[in-house]
């Protein structure tokens, strides 16, 4: 049985606690207990970033995002029925309490012992230029540089097939033939690796209607140039627990502003906020989608992904939004470059 006693928190904990006691645990939730022993509520990771989207911080209270209305079982509920129970309601994490509602041991499926193995595809687009790097690219497809000791698309395939996804495509176009000879079929990696060929630019979604036939499952679908330890299997189980027909990952940008901003309405003063941090969602340039999404792209013709989840709501569709709060880095400059060669080995060791 995984230890869980590491994922336990007070009622005071913030969110950064809670946090932190979800990744330090080992069962992919934070206990929210009371000083008596007794489970107040879970904080999922969903739950986390649920409440980023709502603007509550990561000193706020994890009280504040929790479930209050966890799924438990008494303690002397045997085995086999806890088991069953885990089934039916689609869970993972099962706290057993005993009857004053005190928290006794969680019980977690044996199946997570198992590494996962996910049949969803994972699109990989490696057919951009890479203007912006300059020399760095005049030979070399973006993805392909050196981050690290070795090409930044190896990274990005490595991570991928780590967490289970073995059936992944690559979009190719510029210095194709270079990603092509690296990779191969992806056996050397422990993939089943498909190329998607672009005979022209067709931006970051004109690959999706080269595609035939839409796969059944929902495809992630991540930029190649993107440093990222996201969890790929936690997004897609998040887009699964939506109606939505794609969810986009964002990432929170924050620009401090070193002036007093100034508000005025009809030529006169309303306030001064002193040096203000302005703060949004950006895109991830991660994604998943459903099949019904392709239906946004026509074969052959160039169109970014922002442009295609815009038709996607304006045909009535919905679009979830999956925060990141993982290591994130989109190497598009050269100052993004020289970072990513500073933090690789701490990142990923």
């Amino acid at each position: 049985m995984k230890s869980w006693r590491k994922a336990v928190v007070g009622t005071q904990a913030t969110v950064g606690e809670a946090i932190a006691a979800i990744e330090s645990g080992s069962i992919q939730i934070a206990l929210v207990l009371d000083d008596q022993n007794r489970l107040l509520g879970v904080v999922t990771d969903g739950d986390v970033r649920r409440g980023l989207l709502r603007g509550v911080p990561l000193s706020g209270l994890a009280t504040d995002i929790m479930n209050r209305t966890p799924v438990s079982a008494p303690a002397t509920l045997p085995r086999e029925d806890r088991l069953q129970l885990m089934r039916q309601k689609s869970i993972k994490q099962l706290p057993l309490i005993d009857e004053g509602g005190h928290l006794v041991v969680v019980e977690t499926l044996d199946e997570l012992l198992e590494p996962a193995h996910y049949q969803n595809p994972v699109l990989i687009m490696a057919g951009g230029l890479g203007e912006r790097l300059g020399a760095l690219t005049r030979d070399m497809p973006k993805p392909m540089l050196n981050v690290g000791g070795r090409p930044l698309l190896e990274t990005i395939v490595r991570n991928v097939v780590q967490q289970g996804f073995g059936n992944i495509f690559i979009s190719v176009n510029y210095k194709a033939q270079t990603i092509k000879d690296y990779f191969g079929d992806g056996a050397a990696f422990g993939a089943n690796i498909q190329y998607v060929h672009e005979t022209e630019r067709l931006g970051t979604a004109g690959a999706l209607g080269l595609f035939k036939t839409p796969p059944a499952l929902p495809m992630i679908v991540t930029n190649g140039d993107i440093l990222t330890t996201i969890n790929y299997g936690a997004l897609l189980d998040f887009h699964n627990a939506t109606p939505a027909e794609a969810t986009m990952a964002v990432r929170e940008h924050k620009v401090h502003v070193p002036y007093g901003v100034v508000s005025t309405s009809d030529g006169f003063l309303d306030a001064i906020r002193e040096k203000p941090t302005e703060s949004w969602f950006v895109s991830a340039g991660i994604y998943v989608i459903g099949q019904s999404v392709f239906s946004h792209v026509a074969p052959g013709v160039s169109i970014d992904m922002p442009t295609v989840l815009e038709r996607v709501i304006a045909g009535k569709g919905r679009v979830a939004v999956y925060p990141i709060r993982e290591y994130w880095l989109d190497i598009g400059r050269l100052e993004d470059f020289e970072q990513a060669h500073a933090e690789f080995h701490e990142v990923f060791p």
